[in-house]
């Protein structure tokens, strides 16, 4: 192929074309983090409409959370096989259809297959998993900054799209909300298949920052979608990098999407604060983390990463011991929305170099869905589990001084992983 194939306003572009595909993950990636956001806004009003308890809502989203980091690796090695246009257009019609059929549904085993299993499945393919193999593959400098922005617009959709959904959800009908998601995810499809392609040598483009004279890259041989997956893990289960990556990203998951993404709109509900008011605490953590976690990249092409890891855990546990003794006032909240905003998922840029020197470029995005998988379990866990200790002790107080205690931990760990020889790739003068 040559550049010719790509669409025609932007065949002057060149390398520059990484930066049009890197807008429209951006974009897929904000719709799909906004889609996993809703069933913390439905809660409440599904208990209402329909008398189901906040464990029957909770698992609900559980599943989801779980599954959509489940098939992140597999995602990854679809995307390898298949294509990232293909899977990504893929995955975004699964999503618009599983979420406009949940406006129909009546028994908590509907909300379980719609919310749970079949989102769940569309929105783990456009993931952070997502993100990576694009970076990795138009990408040779610069990386962790555009992985930086990209991990942001993942948690900033989550928490911008929050005061419109809570607003939607509590206005009398909850499928305002489920309808405004169905129509933005279904909006990117098209765009998703007329700008993406899957790799710069397919439009005869070498990666952004690469020298001129740089060979195309010859494309990887073609292995099964399961020995692809399961063989990236079976090499990497066999390192002690591997183990404390997978336990400290179980942490992230259950210190944000699966405790305080899920469940903050409740907490701040049992001390009598609005669900809309809230939902726009959350959307502060959006516009803070979009600044904490594309700034999270800059500093990640340039320092340790084991020891930004550190910080980040580290500061994140204090935040969730501190937040249930809070007084619930505008100032404490507000103070630890931004703190909790900018530390929000500001580990994954450190993660993904971590990842990626020490199992190469190739296994990285299978093996860093694998560590994503971890994270999502983590938040599954903790959506889970949270809600259960609501229900037996009335508060989420022990939910939030546990979940503190694991960032606590998960800071320990990133300072014993060991980093392999392989060095980032230098960023040219000349991108600098």
């Amino acid at each position: 192929m040559s550049i010719s194939q790509l669409p025609r306003p932007f065949q002057h572009y060149g390398q520059r074309y990484a930066f049009v595909v890197v807008a429209v993950i951006f974009l897929s990636l904000l719709v799909s983090a906004g889609l996993r956001s809703t069933p913390s806004v439905l809660l409440i009003p599904l208990e209402e409409n329909f008398g189901w308890t906040r464990a029957t809502t909770s698992l609900s989203a559980a599943v989801g959370i779980f599954l959509y980091g489940l098939v992140g690796p597999f995602a990854a090695a679809a995307m390898e096989r298949f294509g990232v246009r293909r899977v990504l257009v893929a995955a975004l019609s699964l999503m618009a259809i599983s979420t406009g059929l949940s406006s129909f549904m009546t028994e908590p085993w509907h909300l379980l297959l719609s919310w749970g299993v079949f989102s769940g499945i569309g929105s783990g393919a456009v993931a952070v998993v997502l993100g990576a193999t694009v970076v990795n593959r138009w990408f040779a400098s610069r990386r962790g900054l555009m992985m930086g922005l990209l991990t942001a617009s993942t948690a900033t959709g989550t928490l911008l799209f929050l005061p419109g959904l809570a607003a939607l959800a509590s206005s009398g009908d909850w499928r305002r909300a489920v309808w405004a998601v169905t129509a933005a995810t279904a909006a990117l499809v098209p765009l998703a298949w007329w700008l993406v392609r899957d790799r710069p040598a397919s439009v005869g483009l070498t990666p952004y920052g690469s020298a001129p004279d740089t060979p195309l890259a010859a494309p990887a041989p073609r292995t099964g979608l399961l020995a692809a997956t399961f063989g990236a893990l079976n090499r990497a289960i066999r390192t002690r990098t591997f183990w404390y990556l997978f336990a400290t990203f179980f942490v992230c998951g259950f210190t944000t999407n699966g405790l305080v993404g899920t469940h903050l709109i409740a907490l701040c509900g049992d001390h009598g604060i609005p669900e809309v008011r809230a939902a726009g605490l959350l959307a502060v953590m959006g516009i803070f983390d979009l600044i904490g976690t594309t700034a999270s990249g800059w500093l990640t092409d340039r320092y340790d990463p084991r020891k930004l890891l550190f910080v980040y855990y580290g500061l994140r546990g204090l935040a969730l011991m501190y937040l249930p003794y809070s007084d619930f006032s505008f100032y404490s909240l507000s103070i630890f929305a931004i703190f909790f905003g900018l530390d929000w998922i500001a580990t994954v840029p450190p993660t993904l170099r971590l990842t990626t020197e020490a199992f190469g470029e190739r296994d990285a995005p299978i093996v860093f869905g694998w560590i994503v998988a971890g994270h999502q379990v983590g938040a599954a866990s903790a959506a889970w589990m949270a809600g259960y200790i609501r229900d037996t002790q009335g508060s989420y107080l022990v939910a939030f001084v546990l979940a503190g205690a694991t960032g606590i931990i998960a800071a320990i760990l990133a300072l014993m992983i060991r980093r392999s020889g392989r060095a980032p790739e230098p960023i040219p003068l000349a991108a600098t």
